[in-house]
């Protein structure tokens, strides 16, 4: 098992659950991070921290849609281990529903 990114963290990106992965799982895209889910060690550590609750265990129904897209990102984006500052109007697209076409493929620029 492992734990999924999903659609709320789509033009959000807060990164506080990146700075607590024991295992620097995370990969940051230019508007949404994913967890690998085949280095995730499935301690649970990030849900409890993504103020936009994003991430799901894979198990849960919620993640059916994001387990691929969180594999394949993670091999193309670069790894991301600090905290960063959320995107910014991350306040107003948090829990907004209908964002997966919103999803940028691009990897994160720094």
């Amino acid at each position: 098992m492992a734990y999924i990114v999903t659609e709320n963290c789509i033009k959000c990106k807060y990164t506080d659950c990146v700075e607590v992965c024991p295992v620097d799982c995370f990969y940051e895209g230019e508007n949404f991070l994913v967890i690998n889910p085949d280095e995730c060690i499935d301690c649970g550590v990030c849900q409890p921290e993504c103020p936009a609750e994003a991430i799901f265990p894979d198990s849960e129904a919620v993640t059916a849609d994001w387990v691929e897209p969180n594999r394949k990102f993670s091999k193309e984006w670069p790894n991301i281990t600090k905290k960063i500052d959320k995107l910014a109007d991350a306040d107003a697209w948090k829990g907004k529903p209908g964002k997966k076409a919103q999803l940028s493929p691009n990897p994160a620029k720094r």
